[in-house]
């Protein structure tokens, strides 16, 4: 017993002196309450002028349930062309673009270049110009950003003195491969402000567009979302419908000349009709022979033409929007609460840690520097 007491006696000393210094801490910082205050003061003033300095942006998102399998909506049309003595092979496609590129797709130069020429206007209906120039041109920036980039167009400004460049026509035709500095800068904010989200489990996407304006910014949602269908309509029908064109060219052959086949063969018997001879025979029997062939031809060609008719409807992708766009009432972003508790947070962090760490270093290195420092007395 008597060694269990003191072993319970050494620790005793070690645990009073940790609560001893987490009490002086707590006094000390109690002490200089004052300064933290004022400091946080600070912080919040400095936190309400960023926040109020942050345009503001309004956030519109669409979202959009997984597609629907063309298998399942084409299974009658496999029963009606089955009757007409069609076999349709209602396999799903397999190549199909997988929902997880949709943020690459959107996100992508030639996508986001041909947004540049639709027209936008803002709700209060003082501006009507494309998304280029609205973004160009019309966009409110934080003041800050004016003070730091002023020394560097200063420079560039200086700079063009000397560099004869050829300034930028601006009603060139846009390429896309050949971006100029403004178009590329408008692609990279475009880029940002336009944003695919896609659930894991349910598959369900969701879009999101971001603009300085509530009008613009729903706007810009549809025309992306609708771009988007039809960039993925298009990638998963293209195949089906170069073999649509195929096919409507051959069954224009196939009818040409079955028609050519059966006036043939319609001129011959009309002509000998009262022939006897045997050779009228064999040339009756080809052409009908012919105009048999052909037919065949033209029949066969005509249900591969409604099959590849058919297949175009069975993989287009079916869209189904659950939350349309909407013009936002309120916006997204500045958060000024987050903003002005991160400021004061900041404050107080930043002033405490003054009070125990920064404050003693510096009046141990004073005195330091006393000790240092020769009487002449």
């Amino acid at each position: 017993m008597n060694e269990i007491d003191n072993k319970a006696t050494v620790h005793t000393p070690q645990q009073e002196e940790q609560e001893i210094d987490l009490i002086e801490l707590a006094q000390k910082i109690w002490a200089e309450r004052k300064l933290i205050l004022k400091i946080c003061s600070y912080a919040l003033f400095i936190g309400l002028i960023v926040a109020f300095s942050i345009p503001k942006e309004y956030t519109t998102s669409v979202t959009l349930a997984p597609e629907i399998s063309g298998k399942s909506g084409t299974e009658g049309m496999g029963v009606f062309a089955a009757m007409a003595g069609i076999n349709l092979n209602t396999k799903s496609n397999e190549d199909a673009l997988s929902v997880d590129l949709y943020p690459d797709i959107v996100s992508s130069t030639p996508f986001l270049t041909h947004l540049f020429d639709i027209k936008v206007a803002d709700k209060k209906g003082k501006l009507e110009t494309t998304l280029y120039t609205y973004l160009n041109e019309h966009q409110h920036l934080v003041w800050w950003r004016y003070v730091f980039s002023f020394p560097f167009k200063a420079l560039g400004w200086v700079m063009s003195l000397f560099i004869n460049d050829k300034p930028e026509i601006g009603d060139r035709e846009l390429n896309p491969f050949m971006l100029t500095q403004n178009e590329t800068e408008v692609v990279n904010n475009l880029s940002k402000r336009i944003t695919i989200s896609v659930d894991k489990k349910t598959r369900v996407t969701t879009l999101s567009v971001t603009m300085q304006d509530p009008l613009i910014s729903a706007n810009v949602a549809n025309i992306v979302l609708k771009n988007l269908q039809d960039y993925i309509t298009d990638y998963r029908t293209n195949k089906a419908r170069h073999d649509l064109e195929f096919t409507e060219k051959l069954y224009k052959e196939a009818r040409k000349d079955y028609d050519i086949a059966q006036q043939k063969y319609a001129q011959y018997m009309d002509k000998n009709q009262n022939t006897i001879l045997q050779i009228a025979r064999i040339e009756e029997e080809r052409l009908a022979n012919e105009k048999d062939l052909t037919y065949n031809v033209y029949t066969q060609i005509a249900q591969q033409l409604q099959m590849a008719k058919v297949k175009i409807q069975e993989i287009t992708p079916i869209y189904t929007v659950v939350e349309p766009a909407t013009v936002p009432l309120r916006p997204g972003k500045p958060n000024k609460v987050a903003i002005l508790i991160g400021f004061i947070f900041l404050g107080g962090v930043g002033s405490i840690g003054w009070i125990i760490f920064v404050k003693n270093l510096l009046s141990s290195w004073k005195e330091k520097q006393l000790e240092k420092t020769p009487s002449y007395n």
